[in-house]
């Protein structure tokens, strides 16, 4: 199966930050467009993550340690593990989840 990001509407996750996500049957993938200054606040989720920096920089707290993320830069952000990010310029990153985020469906 190939599927395209173009073809798959934006989701608004919260001001500044809009993402594409795709299922599998374990995963889901997400192409995230971050505006320079918008901030995801902490959080955290049983899922494990893994997000891939595209372009930009992305300033991201993750279990109290701050780092600046840029392109080909990635990250793992394990399973409850609070976690937050400052987008430093605008940019693009590809997000996996595991398990499947239900909530982004």
């Amino acid at each position: 199966m190939t599927l395209k990001f173009s073809e798959i509407a934006d989701r608004i996750l919260i001001d500044g930050i809009k993402g594409k996500y795709i299922h599998t049957d374990n995963n889901t993938v997400g192409l995230v467009s971050i505006e320079k200054g918008a901030v995801l606040p902490a959080h955290s989720h049983f899922h494990e993550q893994i997000t891939q920096i595209i372009s930009g920089k992305l300033q991201m707290t993750i279990g109290g340690v701050t780092q600046v993320l840029e392109s080909d830069s990635i990250t793992i952000i394990p399973s409850n593990t609070t976690h937050s990010a400052f987008a430093l310029t605008d940019c693009v990153v590809i997000d996996t989840f595991y398990p499947v985020r239900e909530d982004y469906k």
